[in-house]
């Protein structure tokens, strides 16, 4: 059977009570009890978020990798390492609890990272209104995630979910075009609801996990 490799991101600058945390766990440990051979990479930028875009690294992305200095190739040398863990993946397991109902800045600060001139796209005027293409295909996205409110996928606040847009507006700098969502709602509200909306995401995460990773198993 082929290996497979998990690409594990957390982002919550929670790390005790996170429940995206949790979430991630459960899918990705589901995962490994259907195939137990498969590689997991686990990244928490969280608690290690990667740097900031400055002039220096925009620089370095737009200079041919021929021409770069010493310099400039430290500058990019997280950049690489984080593309290099996502070229690696088959599936990028996101956690990505809604900060002020848009993505935590260490987790944009990852995907700016890894947006990249000549490593996850590529840019022609020549293709018009659409001149970016991307360079990695074929990955399969999984976001977990917890939120404060509710009602942010088909409900009364969707108009305000800015990370759900966000992230997907981003996949294809991840080679991703197959998307799944699970969230938790109702934190702040507690009480029976968030019980039964975190109930329903685990048990999405095991079904979700087991549902891929069963169609890899039967393909092989």
């Amino acid at each position: 059977m082929e290996k497979r490799t998990i690409l594990h991101i957390d982002s919550s600058a929670r790390v005790a009570r996170s429940h995206s945390r949790r979430l991630g766990r459960l899918f990705v440990d589901t995962w490994l009890g259907e195939r137990g051979q498969d590689d997991v990479i686990y990244r928490d930028v969280g608690t290690n978020p990667p740097p900031f875009m400055t002039q220096d690294w925009i620089a370095a992305a737009f200079t041919r990798p021929e021409a770069r200095t010493d310099a400039m190739n430290a500058t990019l040398a997280c950049s690489d390492e984080l593309i290099d863990e996502v070229e690696k993946a088959d599936v990028i397991v996101l956690g990505a609890p809604m900060y002020n109902y848009n993505m935590p800045a260490a987790l944009k600060a990852w995907f700016d990272q890894i947006a990249r001139i000549g490593r996850t796209f590529s840019f022609d005027l020549a293709r018009g209104d659409f001149p970016i293409e991307p360079i990695l295909r074929g990955k399969t996205l999984v976001v977990v995630s917890s939120r404060g409110e509710f009602g942010f996928q088909d409900g009364i606040r969707q108009h305000m979910n800015a990370l759900d847009p966000g992230i997907a507006a981003c996949a294809h700098y991840l080679g991703a075009s197959d998307i799944h969502t699970i969230s938790a709602e109702f934190e702040e509200f507690g009480g029976e609801r968030r019980a039964k909306s975190v109930e329903q995401a685990e048990a999405k995460a095991r079904t979700l996990a087991n549902s891929i990773a069963s169609g890899l198993k039967a393909a092989a």
